[in-house]
């Protein structure tokens, strides 16, 4: 700028100059003000409101609108940016003439760009929560003000999407802040700042509502049951050869489950039968197993694992067996196998640990597994991603892919895999070699 041209500006001209610096800093305020309330985290936001910081309950209540918060910032932020790029284009203008529109649109585009927004945006997500608890009160006196403007706006823009055969999803901001956390345990995994173990816990927890208790019961095929009709010493012998605490009993078939008996009621009624004094020391002739046995709680194998833990916590009990839509035994499942889904497994002095031993790999590279192991273990314990919505067994997996029981020494490639059958016993893949290709 020459002294000549100096001369020419009037006091209205540096007036005029003030204003497009101001526009531009209210520029600078909405754009980083918009990066702030959402980029910041709202379980940080409610925190630092629990502890008593108005800021970040106003942030969390101006961001619970999030379109109409939008429409305020965006709205506000084009005000400003057209009115000063008008305001600098007349200036300019007058200062040099028709060449006065190049070098506004130049100077305008660079300072709304480094000033208004790439700097106020990084600024404000590198510190989103602190930014946003600072700005949160004049945005929502801003949408007050703007609250009509925004919406006939807001009713242009949703008659537009319906034309278009979108519809707003009520409960999208519900689902989509589950899916966000899922997200970033996963992230947090990947870039090591989350332990696996721990990332199989939060997920398991996470995941509780998606399963149901038939993926994780046990089968039918392994449950123990005592036979309600055989000599009271020869169920004393096998509820203390069990591992387990609790047992089915049954009469006249396995299906007819009439109790669940507890190996410490089963003890008490022993020794007050062996202390009465009609009885003979040694003499169990009198002793009634179904005297003391639980009435069994059978529960649908479609239940949600999140649901069943809620009812084992209401009924005060740990123990159900699940039947299918028929009515029909299909295994029995624990509390403590649903909190295995969360913690991973959970064995004592008297559980035969077999997980350890179904994973182990042989000179050629295979991994030789029990078919019997869950896909869901299988993938916690290799960090994979088999699929485990046909099948809940690495064999039944096989068996569904295949779509035959493939006999010894058959080999398949499905999902990234190569599964050869290493055993079979009847119908049952026992054992099953594997090596990601």
């Amino acid at each position: 700028m020459t002294e000549d041209t100096a001369v020419l500006l009037s006091p209205g001209d540096w007036i005029m100059g003030a204003a497009i610096l101001g526009l531009l800093l209210l520029s600078a305020f909405f754009s980083g003000s918009e990066t702030a309330l959402t980029a910041a985290s709202r379980g940080k936001l409610k925190a630092q409101a629990d502890k008593g910081s108005r800021g970040a309950a106003t942030a969390m209540a101006v961001t619970e609108d999030s379109e109409r918060m939008i429409g305020a910032l965006l709205l506000g932020n084009n005000i400003v940016n057209i009115l000063s790029a008008s305001l600098a284009t007349a200036l300019l203008t007058k200062l040099f003439g028709s060449n006065g529109v190049a070098i506004a649109t130049f100077v305008m585009t660079a300072l709304v760009l480094v000033f208004g927004e790439v700097l106020p945006k990084t600024l404000s997500i590198t510190y989103p929560e602190a930014v946003a608890t600072r700005v949160a009160p004049v945005i929502r006196a801003l949408m007050m003000v703007f609250s009509p403007v925004v919406a006939v706006v807001r009713l242009l823009v949703r008659g537009l999407l319906r034309l278009l055969g979108v519809k707003p999803n009520a409960d999208g901001h519900m689902l989509a802040m589950r899916e966000e956390i899922v997200g970033a345990i996963a992230l947090g995994h990947s870039e090591g700042a989350v332990e696996k173990e721990d990332r199989d816990r939060l997920l398991g927890a996470l995941h509780l509502g998606d399963r149901t208790v038939e993926e994780v019961m046990k089968h039918r095929r392994h449950i123990e049951m005592i036979d309600a009709d055989q000599p009271a010493s020869a169920i004393l012998s096998q509820v203390l050869a069990s591992p387990h605490t609790r047992l089915p009993l049954w009469r006249n078939e396995p299906e007819n489950i009439v109790g669940v008996i507890h190996a410490k009621d089963l003890l008490r009624e022993v020794e007050r039968v062996l202390s009465g004094s009609e009885t003979q020391p040694g003499d169990l002739s009198q002793l009634d197993v179904l005297k003391v046995a639980m009435k069994p709680y059978f529960v649908p194998e479609t239940t949600t694992l999140d649901e069943q833990m809620r009812e084992f916590l209401k009924r005060r009990t740990h123990f159900a067996l699940v039947v299918d839509e028929y009515g029909a035994i299909q295994g029995l499942i624990t509390l403590e196998d649903i909190i295995e889904e969360i913690v991973g497994d959970i064995t004592d002095e008297f559980d035969v640990v077999q997980k350890e031993q179904a994973l182990k790999r042989d000179p050629a590279g295979d991994y030789l597994v029990d078919g019997a192991m869950t896909i869901r273990d299988l993938n916690r314990a290799m960090d994979w991603s088999l699929p485990d919505d046909e099948a809940n067994t690495v064999a039944g997996l096989v068996i569904h892919e295949a779509q035959m029981i493939p006999n010894v020494g058959q080999a398949f490639s499905f999902h990234g895999f190569r599964f050869e059958v290493a055993a079979r016993r009847e119908n049952r893949l026992t054992k099953l070699k594997m090596r990601p290709l």
